[in-house]
């Protein structure tokens, strides 16, 4: 593999020449079908797997000849240098020069950076750039980064960044921020919902080449801004603060892409305390997060402790790991685990060193959503759940702070006058011996969104079944009190908690009385 290289093409959309030759480019590449789909078709399913796995020989044995498409993924996924005829072939090699996406070596050309497709929520065709065999899963991780500085490398696409596009509330606003932009991957996806999109990143290196992203993307400019967490953008305010912060909590701070350079997980407890003066009323701020486990302290309270004042929370642990296995996912990201022995050892037992002085028996991770409510008694639900979800989650993100606004707001007096439907997708199941009159329990279970389950008794299940929208909830408890020879008073009076709990979890969505 060719090493990183410390020049950058120099396409700027501001240059008309320039940004003639970046559409010239882009239009080459949508010919030559250099996209999501068009690699699928080309590589099949099991290579097109295998890079994602960082292995490479599957994918080079299906780009053995000489269609525009295969000298493509040879140049820009598998950074191989391909003959000059060839090149001339699939691109407009004369502006791939004059920009700097290619460079030229005799007879042979070679990229300069890392160019990924990537498909758009809604079909587009996208390209993502990175460092040469720097893009996550890509061709050989981030081996062979040559006379590069591996502090200041930046990084495709990985599962972290789509963790974080799919949760992401899609709605208008005038004003996002990227904060950490990295690659530009979340300022691509904001600037399609987004009036003005601003980028900030404390590795210059990092902004060039998100601007890169844009620009080959045909999305136009963002506001992009040198500096860390908030201090490039001042006292300003945005609708939507998204980020994908270096959230790894490590000795020292080696590499810039994921290193805060803080203690612990303070650099996560930062960004999330300071987000609320950064948040319009109604906002959202959005990131990934790693944090502490702390002995003697539940990690629960630790996270509620970081919530801003005026702000609702949704804080989703999605794993654990103990610090033995958290130190070794992170030494190989860095390739320690090719030094010697002793200097891993080393290594491994400065993490061991750092995790101990802080009472750290294990790291989470997981998703942080605020919303900017301003409301006394914020609602802030912190809760594991490290299973299967359906992405984009962003609608789903919504929808949760719409049922904790109405919760909030409606006593058990109007939560009984209310009128409730069955969610889509919700589906009844039984649980008991085969035979058995009567199930030992009954699951409620979601198919979309977090494809929830919980269990409900016998009239939690009947009142969910007949929620359609037409009677109001206390009428449907004095039809099932009389069917189960219950007092109707103490049933209304019992059921309210179990309505709010189906509520909340998404189960059950209030209606209007006509529907």
């Amino acid at each position: 593999m060719v090493g990183v290289s410390t020049h950058l093409p120099t396409a700027d959309v501001q240059d008309p020449e320039s940004n003639t030759r970046t559409a010239r480019l882009r239009e080459a590449l949508l010919a030559a079908h250099f996209t999501a789909d068009g690699l699928l078709d080309l590589l099949g399913a099991p290579a097109y797997a295998a890079l994602a796995r960082s292995e490479t020989v599957p994918a080079v044995r299906a780009t053995r000849g000489d269609s525009p498409l295969e000298t493509l993924v040879r140049l820009f996924l598998l950074q191989r240098p391909v003959e000059l005829r060839q090149a001339q072939a699939a691109l407009p090699v004369a502006d791939c020069l004059a920009d700097g996406w290619l460079v030229r070596d005799g007879d042979e050309l070679r990229a300069s950076v890392d160019v990924r497709p990537y498909g758009g929520p809604e079909g587009q065709d996208w390209w993502i750039v990175s460092d040469l065999g720097c893009a996550v899963g890509g061709a050989g991780g981030i081996r062979g980064v040559g006379e590069m500085d591996r502090s200041q490398l930046v990084l495709g696409v990985g599962g972290a960044s789509t963790t974080l596009a799919g949760i992401t509330v899609r709605r208008p606003a005038a004003k996002a921020l990227d904060l950490g932009t990295g690659s530009g991957i979340q300022a691509l996806h904001a600037a399609q919902h987004a009036t003005r999109v601003t980028g900030t990143d404390l590795n210059p290196r990092a902004l060039r080449i998100a601007a890169l992203t844009l620009a080959l993307s045909g999305a136009g400019t963002a506001d992009l801004r040198e500096g860390s967490l908030f201090e490039p953008v001042g006292d300003e305010t945005y609708d939507l603060i998204v980020s994908n912060p270096p959230f790894v909590i490590s000795p020292g701070a080696r590499l810039t892409y994921r290193d805060g350079g803080m203690g612990g997980d303070d650099l996560c407890r930062t960004l999330v305390q300071q987000s609320a003066a950064h948040l319009n009323d109604g906002g959202y701020c959005q990131l990934l997060a790693n944090w502490q486990h702390v002995a003697g302290e539940e990690w629960q309270d630790r996270l509620r402790s970081w919530v801003p004042r005026g702000c609702d929370a949704w804080i989703v642990q999605r794993e654990v790991q103990d610090v033995t296995q958290y130190a070794e996912l992170w030494l190989r990201d860095a390739g320690d685990h090719r030094a010697g022995d002793e200097e891993y050892a080393a290594r491994y037992g400065a993490w061991l060193d750092e995790f101990e002085a802080r009472k750290t028996k294990a790291i989470g991770f997981g998703w942080i959503t605020l919303r900017k409510s301003g409301s006394d008694s914020p609602s802030i639900t912190v809760e594991e759940w490290p299973h299967p979800v359906e992405q984009p989650l962003g609608e789903s993100v919504v929808r949760h702070f719409d049922r904790q606004d109405y919760l909030r707001a409606t006593d058990d007096a109007a939560l009984l006058a209310g009128h409730f439907r069955l969610a889509d997708e919700v589906v009844q199941e039984q649980v008991g011996l085969p035979g058995a009159e009567d199930p030992e329990h009954v699951v409620l279970r979601q198919n979309r969104g977090m494809r929830r389950a919980t269990k409900v008794d016998t009239v939690g299940a009947g009142f969910a079944g007949v929620c359609d929208g037409s009677l109001p909830a206390g009428r449907i408890l004095d039809a099932i009190a009389q069917l189960v020879g219950e007092d109707p008073v103490l049933l209304r009076d019992r059921t309210p908690a179990s309505i709010r709990m189906l509520v909340e979890q998404g189960f059950l969505e209030p209606v209007a009385a006509d529907g």
